[in-house]
C-alpha cells in the first residue's frame, strides 16, 4: 500500500483553515477565550458529539457541531455598546478582593457575554466600549490602526506653551516612550488645568505616566471620546447601544 498522502482537494475540510476549539467559540460572541478553555478542561465541550478536552483542538469552523453542556452553540447577536463609566470602579469580570467592576453598571440588562474593549484604570472615568464581537474588538485596540482616543485631564499646575510641547515631545519611561498625538488647554484656574490630550496608542496608564514624568499630578481623568464617537450626554453609570454605523465607524466589522 502506497504511503503518499492524499492531494488536498479544494474546498475540502483538509484545506479549510482550522483554528483552536477556545478560539471557535470565543469569536462566536458566547464566552471569552479563556473562559472557552476552562469550560473545554472541564469536559462541557464535545465536538461532533464526542467531548475534547483540549482547548488547541483544531476545528474547521461551521463544518463542526460544537455544544456546551449538550446545548448546541449558537453565535450570539454581535452587540456593541458605550458605557460611562464613574470613577471608583474596576475594569474587570471579577476581583479576588470583592471590590466593584464595570459589569455593576450593567447588571439586570439581560445582556449576553460581553466583554471591556480596552480599559480604564479604577480612577478614571468616561468612555468605556463593550463587545462581544472579538474581531470588531481587536481593531479598536490596535495600535497602529485603532482610533484616536481623547481624555480631558485636570492637573494640579497651570499649563504653558513649553509644557504642552514637552508632552507631544514625549519622554521615556521604564525603557518606554510615552507622548501625546495631541495636547491644547481647555480652561486654567489659579492652581490648576484642564487639558484636551489626545492619544494615537493606548499604552498601561499613559497619560498618568506621561504627566508624572514631569512631576505633574492628575486630579481628574475623563475619556470623552473614541474615534468620532463622543461620550457626549450620557449619564454616569449609563450605558446604550451602539449603531451597526456608529461600531462601523470605529473599526471594521466581520462580514
Amino acid at each position: 500500500m502506497s504511503d503518499r498522502r492524499r492531494p488536498v482537494v479544494p474546498g475540502s475540510d483538509a484545506a479549510a483553515p482550522r483554528h483552536g476549539l477556545a478560539r471557535v467559540l470565543s469569536k462566536q460572541g458566547v464566552c471569552s477565550r479563556s473562559e472557552a478553555a476552562r469550560w473545554i478542561l472541564a469536559g462541557r465541550v464535545r465536538v461532533d458529539g464526542r467531548v475534547v478536552r483540549d482547548p488547541e483542538f483544531p476545528i474547521v469552523q461551521g463544518r463542526q457541531r460544537i455544544g456546551v453542556d449538550d446545548d448546541a452553540v449558537v453565535a450570539a447577536e454581535r452587540i456593541w455598546l458605550m458605557l460611562n463609566k464613574p470613577r471608583g470602579l474596576l475594569t474587570t469580570a471579577s476581583d479576588e478582593r470583592g471590590r466593584d467592576t464595570v459589569y455593576r453598571c450593567l447588571d439586570d440588562a439581560g445582556l449576553p457575554w460581553l466583554a471591556p474593549v480596552g480599559r480604564l484604570d479604577k480612577a478614571s472615568e468616561g468612555l468605556l466600549l463593550f463587545s462581544n464581537d472579538p474581531v470588531w474588538a481587536a481593531g479598536i485596540t490596535d495600535p497602529a490602526t485603532g482610533p484616536d482616543k481623547t481624555y480631558h485631564v485636570q492637573i494640579d499646575r497651570l499649563a504653558d506653551a513649553a509644557l504642552l510641547a514637552r508632552l507631544v515631545a514625549g519622554v521615556v519611561s521604564g525603557g518606554t516612550t510615552l507622548s501625546a498625538k495631541s495636547v491644547k488647554v481647555l480652561r486654567q484656574g489659579e492652581k490648576n488645568a484642564w487639558l484636551e490630550i489626545v492619544l494615537d496608542e493606548g499604552r498601561n496608564r499613559q497619560i498618568r505616566r506621561l504627566l508624572a514624568a514631569f512631576d505633574i499630578q492628575v486630579l481628574r481623568l475623563v475619556r470623552v471620546a473614541i474615534g468620532d464617537l463622543e461620550l457626549g450626554g450620557l449619564a454616569k453609570g449609563q450605558w446604550r447601544r451602539l449603531t451597526a454605523a456608529e461600531a462601523a465607524s470605529l473599526a471594521p466589522l466581520p462580514s
